[in-house]
């Protein structure tokens, strides 16, 4: 007893040490914990048909931020915004003055309009976390095989200009036999295949977007959705079946890899790579390694394996027509 009362005397003030967690952050406190779960609360009853009045202020006042804040970003690259006036200027002057150069303005009008429908049938087909429209089976699939099978027939990848891309026709002259090859279809079809693909990268945008915004917009790492991320990786590990499996495998590579692990996802079908995006946003990855890498793998390495498969399979059955048709021959001679 003495030499208790002699060690408490010696530290009359006892530090309670706070139980840390595994990761070392030690856990919030409760009256915090209290006060970020009713704004959460808050948070979600903030909407149009409950509190509209109040929507409508809040909206209003976060427009009012954001057009001020856009116009100190263009005040600060008034530069830049001059010489982009300038250039309008530019091209406005050279599209409506008449003149021996406007056969040069149509045909850039009309691949500029061409590469446009191009990039937004991309766009369509990656936008909406896996919801989009499936463009390359109905658009650009059946155009690499309609110029596959022309040439086969016309034995050139030679069309005249017009009425091609609206229309196939043979050119006049014919080609050479044995001259039209795989190189030559993809060289034919490469503008619309990049641009599709290019499409398709800038659809994979939304979902870093939304990520990175939530991330930035107060998920520190004592926040509670942050906690529940961090429980939902670990009951993920131990998961089993395929799925789970496939998506903690996509968002490892990402995280650990980083530029390379995102080309490799972006370089192949994967209907996953929303998870790719998601998990680039989330951790922050910045966006020119994001979209460099995912433009990169889908509109030059992933469009380029596209076009190789559904050009084989479209020679296939040029090869198989033209056997048939010569076996149909012989047997009427015989």
């Amino acid at each position: 007893m003495a030499a208790n009362g002699a060690s408490l005397e010696k530290n009359p003030k006892r530090t309670v040490r706070v139980r840390e967690k595994p990761n070392g952050r030690s856990p919030p406190d409760v009256s915090v914990r209290e006060q970020r779960e009713k704004d959460k609360a808050d948070r979600l009853s903030l909407v149009l048909w409950r509190r509209p009045i109040t929507t409508l202020q809040y909206f209003l006042l976060e427009t009012l931020i954001k057009l001020k804040e856009f116009a100190q970003k263009l005040w600060h690259r008034r530069g830049s915004v001059l010489f982009l006036l300038v250039l309008c200027l530019f091209f406005y002057l050279a599209y409506s003055t008449e003149g021996t150069h406007q056969k040069y303005v149509q045909y850039l009008e009309g691949k500029f309009l061409w590469c446009a429908y191009w990039v937004g049938l991309g766009i369509l087909s990656s936008v909406g976390l896996g919801t989009g429209l499936h463009t390359f089976l109905l658009y650009l699939g059946p155009h690499i095989a309609s110029v596959t099978l022309a040439a086969y027939e016309c034995g050139s990848t030679d069309f005249p200009e017009p009425p091609y891309p609206d229309q196939i026709m043979c050119p006049q002259g014919g080609g050479l036999e044995g001259s039209v090859s795989l190189w030559t279809i993809m060289s034919k079809v490469r503008l619309e295949a990049c641009m599709w693909g290019a499409g398709t990268a800038i659809g994979e945008l939304p979902p870093y977007f939304m990520a990175r915004a939530a991330r930035q917009s107060g998920a520190d790492p004592d926040d509670e959705d942050y906690e529940e991320f961090e429980e939902m990786l670990e009951q993920a590990q131990t998961a089993q079946d395929f799925i789970t499996r496939a998506k903690m495998g996509v968002q490892n590579m990402v995280q650990k890899v980083g530029f390379f692990g995102i080309l490799a996802c972006a370089s192949i079908p994967n209907p996953l790579f929303d998870l790719a995006g998601i998990t680039c946003g989330h951790f922050m990855v910045p966006f020119w390694t994001f979209f460099g890498a995912t433009l990169i793998g889908k509109a030059v390495i992933k469009m380029h394996i596209q076009v190789c498969v559904c050009a084989c399979v479209c020679v296939c059955v040029c090869v198989r027509e033209r056997e048939r048709e010569h076996k149909y021959n012989f047997d009427v001679e015989a």
